[in-house]
């Protein structure tokens, strides 16, 4: 096999992983509950118990108007409570409802359910050698590129 011949199929190869990984990306956006969603919110809330905005905004990657205003829509619709922190005035407490509670359980399961649909291709140890690959290629470029 000659360099060049070498050289076109290792770009091949890192063409189809691209692609891949784009194509799996796009349809995991698609399937998501998105980045800046109100799904998204009521889950991690959840998750969380109770969480400071500031917190929901650096753990969300979103900028803070774009926070206030998913958190205002859910306000409004009865699903969450801003409350001033004890600690700091300064800073809002979230937490949920009733009402957003009971939606967040039912966002969660179909989280879920969706989470064990996506990879029920794979076998256990197929699912565990992905793991590692990933784990392997994000500390690379976390290094790299971040």
């Amino acid at each position: 096999m000659t360099t060049k011949t070498h050289e076109n199929e290792m770009t091949d190869k890192n063409e189809r992983i691209i692609h891949n990984i784009r194509d799996i990306s796009r349809t995991m956006l698609d399937l998501y509950e998105g980045k800046s969603s109100q799904k998204r919110v009521l889950i991690l809330i959840r998750e969380m118990g109770e969480i400071t905005q500031r917190e929901l905004t650096l753990r969300m990657g979103i900028k803070p108007a774009s926070v206030s205003e998913l958190l205002t829509k859910l306000e409004n619709n009865g699903m969450i409570v801003r409350r001033p922190s004890k600690a700091d005035r300064r800073m809002l407490i979230l937490s949920l409802t009733n009402t957003g509670e009971a939606v967040a359980v039912h966002y969660g399961e179909q989280r879920q359910k969706r989470h064990d649909e996506m990879f029920r291709c794979l076998s256990d140890g197929e699912q565990d050698t992905l793991i590692s690959l990933l784990e392997k290629i994000n500390a690379d470029w976390d290094e790299k590129y971040r």
